[in-house]
């Protein structure tokens, strides 16, 4: 594999772990002392919920590149105004919340179009070959 093509194909999935890393840090939250043990795990798992579906996603988008580009720019874009909408009520701030958008999103959008690119890479690369 080109090093050009090795890198559109490794580029896609390194975007899709650090998000995910990035919220996974936000359950952590979920420790503290004034709820039980079972309730502290109850809660670190719900926090996970939006981490465990970008992880699904990103298993899939690994072997199916296409479909799972196209949906990973999906979600990037569908929760554009979602997200922008929940920070600029939290701190009602236009440009804290653009960033905010810029930080979870982006990544997301970027490596769908990176997924989708791969895959056309890789189909034309095949078929020159054969």
């Amino acid at each position: 594999m080109r090093p050009a093509i090795r890198l559109i194909h490794w580029s896609p999935r390194i975007l899709c772990i650090l998000p995910i890393l990035f919220l996974s840090l936000f359950a952590t939250d979920s420790f503290g002392p004034g709820l039980s043990g079972w309730q502290q795990v109850k809660t670190f798992m719900l926090h996970m919920i939006p981490s465990f579906i970008l992880i699904f996603f990103l298993v899939f988008a690994w072997k199916r590149e296409l479909a799972g580009g196209a949906i990973f720019v999906i979600l990037g874009l569908g929760f554009l105004p979602f997200i922008y909408m929940m920070n600029y009520q939290m701190n009602h701030s236009a440009g804290l919340s653009l960033l905010v958008n810029l930080v979870v999103n982006m990544p997301l959008i970027v490596a769908g179009v990176l997924f989708i690119l791969s895959h056309f890479l890789k189909s034309k690369k095949s078929k020159t070959v054969s």
